[in-house]
């Protein structure tokens, strides 16, 4: 019997695959995101995450399988489609000409659910004046005038793909906090992309993560921490290379001693060879560098005031 109780996914895709001159993008992606969750898109660059974005905003028609938004098809009906949806991206392209106050009017115009008094509050909150020309304003600043258009119209589902690249703290600090506050006042749906990935485990309750064109595994934060942990192990004799072991992955050395993620179901099995001398609390940069199957690109560690980049695709 259907459960008339659980609202309808704010997104789901079946079977979506796409290529360009013959290169995988997209390789039979299936992907729900539940209503009023506020969801993180982590990945490698050409991991396929913005050409995915791009055909959840209706910008690419799907080739092979479906994409349903806010229960129907992006590329149907996409005036009324984009009424009720927010997108913020990383290129700067708001025109340069206009000032912030003419921006949000023109905005206003644009939609039926715009709110005046959310969007002065957010022009006053990202410091904004309404008589500044864009083209006067840092790129910190043109990003929260476009996080503003953006939100003001509460929008069903509010996508950002990547909005906080090359931003200072300060500007990346206001993005996040006003999609918290988007998600916990109203209710909405977020589609959060970040390469940084301190911002996606702030803000994230549930984490996709695409690896060569497919969803590699999707999980929420709780479950991310009871299913997997990291091992510390210092063998006796040096390792020309780690031992293979069964659901232990993303080996790293450090001096003498190797660091590993290793699945919870697993931790009883780990056999003495290891040689574990502690094992920690796994953190999303250490589980999406093991994860991602790329040592190449793996994040720095975490330390106080800094964010663990990983290159994006673009």
């Amino acid at each position: 019997m259907t459960d008339l109780t659980t609202p309808s996914p704010a997104v789901q895709i079946r079977n979506l695959s796409r290529s360009f001159r013959g290169q995988v993008a997209l390789d039979d992606v299936n992907l729900i995101i539940p209503t009023g969750s506020i969801f993180g898109l982590v990945g490698l660059n050409g991991a396929g995450k913005t050409t995915l974005i791009r055909h959840i905003m209706g910008l690419l028609r799907p080739l092979h399988g479906s994409v349903e938004v806010l229960g129907q098809d992006p590329i149907a009906d996409p005036e009324n489609y984009l009424k009720r949806v927010g997108y913020l991206t990383e290129e700067d392209t708001l025109p340069t000409w206009i000032r912030v106050g003419e921006l949000m009017d023109f905005s206003r115009a644009l939609y039926p659910s715009w709110d005046d008094a959310y969007a002065n509050k957010l022009c006053d909150m990202f410091g904004l004046s309404r008589s500044s020309r864009l083209r006067s304003l840092s790129k910190g600043l043109r990003a929260r005038a476009g996080l503003l258009v953006a939100i003001a119209h509460r929008p069903e589902l509010l996508v950002l793909d990547e909005p906080s690249r090359g931003l200072d703290p300060i500007a990346r600090s206001d993005i996040l906090e006003a999609v918290i506050r988007t998600i916990n006042e109203d209710g909405r749906t977020v589609l959060f992309s970040s390469h940084l990935l301190d911002e996606v485990d702030r803000v994230c309750d549930t984490i996709a993560l695409m690896r060569d064109g497919r969803i590699a595994e999707t999980l929420t934060v709780e479950h991310l921490e009871a299913s997997y942990s990291e091992i510390i192990c210092r063998p006796g004799e040096a390792w020309s290379s780690p031992p293979t072991h069964s659901g232990v992955f993303g080996w790293r050395q450090t001096g003498d001693e190797w660091s590993a993620v290793v699945e919870s179901a697993g931790d009883a099995a780990i056999p003495d060879e290891l040689a574990v001398i502690e094992r920690r609390e796994i953190s999303l940069s250490r589980w999406f560098a093991a994860r991602a199957g790329s040592e190449r690109d793996k994040p720095e560690a975490d330390t106080p005031g800094t964010s663990s980049e990983v290159t994006a695709d673009v």
